[in-house]
């Protein structure tokens, strides 16, 4: 029973699952797997059940950690797969 306690204070205190947190011209991505494409108009990001297509103009990545991303520009679309 202990072990399983450790595991959910882990999960809580790491926040393993994917989170997407879109704000005014800027998406905020954590825990995702890995960027698939990307340029100024499109970004594709891998996450464990799919992918997140983030469509725009001047799209940029502001903030480049192992488990976040943070894109900046005028996100027209997002759509998940």
């Amino acid at each position: 029973m202990g072990d399983i306690m450790f595991k959910d204070l882990r999960d809580y205190i790491l926040e393993n699952e994917f989170k997407i947190t879109i704000f005014t011209n800027k998406i905020d991505i954590l825990n995702y797997l890995e960027i698939d494409h990307f340029d100024d108009v499109k970004i594709i990001v891998r996450f464990t059940k799919g992918l997140v297509i983030i469509k725009g103009d001047n799209l940029t990545i502001s903030k480049l950690l192992n488990d976040e991303l943070l894109i900046l520009g005028n996100i027209k679309s997002i759509e998940f797969q």
